[in-house]
């Protein structure tokens, strides 16, 4: 899983994701085509500008002990190196299982979080590889941060699931893995009478916690306001600062609010 932490990021449109995913599996097939012609040979054209740079798409490839061979990315720094070397003790068990994966496994893919050393921040990422012989080639992308687009519409089926099922959709989002967990967005609810949690998707600790009384980091009111915007219209928007589940960073958030019935629901997105 670690292949991804080499890459440049870049951002897209959702609908694009698939496109994305195409084009770099695409360019692992011809990069594993090439190397399976001309062996190890193959590295210098990988390390280059030229076919197998593709946008901020590129190639790269160790050996089976983690050494760094080949990359069309700044990771061409860490050519000649041991690539276990630059990650975290958490992430190299995960690098050992990708070089031990066998050649008859063909494509595999992984994601995890790291950080995108194009713009500085922790993001989500994908990468595709193949083991051939005792290389494993690679083609990796970060995955784009949640859009406001999205938070609409987790906030859309979170509140049409609780008039159709309220319990059934409180255990779900409590559940921490019933649908309402995407990416580094997710759904609280709050009870309107009693101003206390009853559903939240990343941290079961605040159920039946006072939100009245939350406030952000930097110590400005987050939950009275929006009980007090909620009581005034049926949906609004906030913003205020907050940690991130993916990065683990205090960030900007953007949350949009709705009263559904006698809660208030909310999606926020993160803006950096």
């Amino acid at each position: 899983m670690v292949f991804a932490c080499l890459c440049f990021g870049q951002v897209w449109a959702a609908g694009d994701q698939e496109q994305e995913a195409n084009a770099a599996k695409a360019l692992l097939e011809k990069a594993v085509a090439r190397f399976r012609q001309e062996g190890d040979k193959a590295f210098a054209e990988f390390s280059r500008q030229g076919e197998f740079v593709d946008g901020e798409r590129y190639v790269f490839v160790t050996d089976t002990n983690g050494i760094m061979l080949a990359s069309g990315g700044p990771s061409v720094v860490l050519i000649g190196r041991d690539v276990s070397s630059v990650l975290d003790p958490e992430l190299q068990k995960s690098f050992r299982q990708v070089l031990q994966t066998p050649e008859s496994a063909g494509i595999q893919q992984a994601e995890y979080r790291w950080k995108n050393w194009a713009d500085g921040k922790v993001e989500r990422k994908r990468v595709y590889f193949q083991r051939v012989d005792n290389r494993v080639l690679a083609v990796g992308y970060y995955l784009p941060r949640a859009a406001p687009e999205q938070a609409k519409a987790l906030l859309d089926k979170a509140s049409k699931a609780l008039v159709a099922d309220e319990k059934g959709t409180l255990d779900a989002i409590n559940s921490l893995k019933g649908g309402f967990l995407q990416d580094d967005l997710y759904v609280f609810v709050v009870n309107t009478a009693t101003k206390r949690y009853v559903a939240h998707g990343i941290n079961l600790r605040l159920v039946n916690t006072d939100f009245s009384k939350v406030k952000d980091p930097e110590g400005k009111p987050v939950g009275l306001p929006m009980l007090e915007m909620i009581k005034k219209q049926s949906e609004g928007e906030y913003e205020y600062r907050w940690r991130n589940p993916v990065t683990n960073k205090i960030e900007h958030k953007h949350a949009y609010i709705r009263k559904v019935g006698s809660f208030l629901v909310a999606v926020g997105y993160y803006n950096g």
